[in-house]
């Protein structure tokens, strides 16, 4: 098989005197969800989409010592700096309150970046923040990196997923569905030719940051059964065939770039969820 490193980069209606739901939609994850209305629908008005962090990242103190440009740096685009300037400044939270959403769509693709310890918070180590220049200022002055698979890592993230359960039953967003959009990195790939190509084992998620392909499908499984357990979140997930990447795809060649049925089958789903 050919090699395939990939860069992994409330409200109501009336309807004939009925007074019917419509769907105000939250989505705290990343591209694999958001991507849905795009590829196969036209995007709700009222979307709100938090992408770019990390639970223990959403769950800590604002770093200070950091100052967001209101103009993306170069490289940026304007969504990009916008997600790096909520993880800094510990908005999300706030902002997922304030939308009043009927439905919370959570996934977990963005859980694979490293954490940055910088002062007495975390933040996420993403490719945004990595270009964005902002690591040169004084709040990142003596941070240290946070490793993925670190078991440091996983302790916080176990603390933030019980906290985010809290957080959920305890504010107006128990008023929510909770849904858990669960998935895998893929292990294989479709290429120009439409035939089945085998993913490396060592994905490159930024320049010189490499992550193995099944060490992070182990740490999705974990994180998802147990944010599924503590949160009783309704669970929606591909059929494993689908489960395949696409050389072809908008965003390029990645594991989680997945072919045109993935993203049938979520959304067949979750608009059986009222979505």
């Amino acid at each position: 098989m050919a090699s395939g490193r990939a860069v992994v980069r409330s409200g109501r209606e009336s309807f004939n005197g009925r007074r019917a739901r419509v769907a105000r939609v939250a989505i705290v994850g990343s591209c694999i969800t958001r991507d849905l209305w795009p590829i196969l629908g036209e995007a709700p008005a009222d979307l709100l989409y938090i992408s770019r962090t990390s639970l223990p990242s959403l769950f800590a103190p604002p770093l200070t010592g950091v100052e967001v440009a209101a103009d993306p740096p170069p490289g940026l685009a304007r969504h990009q700096n916008n997600a790096v300037k909520a993880d800094l400044r510990k908005s999300s939270l706030a902002a997922l309150i304030a939308h009043r959403p009927t439905h919370v769509i959570f996934d977990f693709i963005d859980e694979r970046f490293d954490l940055l310890a910088a002062r007495d918070t975390l933040v996420t180590h993403s490719w945004e923040l990595e270009v964005s220049g902002y690591l040169t200022q004084p709040g990142f002055s003596h941070a240290r990196i946070v490793p993925r698979a670190s078991s440091e890592c996983d302790q916080l993230w176990r603390e933030a997923c019980a906290e985010l359960a809290a957080f959920l039953r305890q504010t107006p967003l128990r008023e929510a569905r909770i849904i858990l959009h669960e998935s895998q990195w893929a292990q294989r790939f479709l290429d120009r030719a439409g035939q089945p190509q085998d993913f490396d084992p060592e994905v490159m998620i930024f320049d010189g940051n490499l992550g193995r392909l099944d060490t992070h499908n182990a740490l999705l499984s974990r994180y998802q059964d147990r944010f599924a357990a503590l949160t009783g979140a309704a669970r929606v997930q591909a059929d494993p065939s689908h489960m395949v990447g696409d050389v072809g795809h908008r965003w390029g060649l990645s594991p989680f770039h997945y072919v045109a049925d993935y993203y049938r089958d979520i959304w067949r789903q979750l608009r059986d969820l009222g979505v």
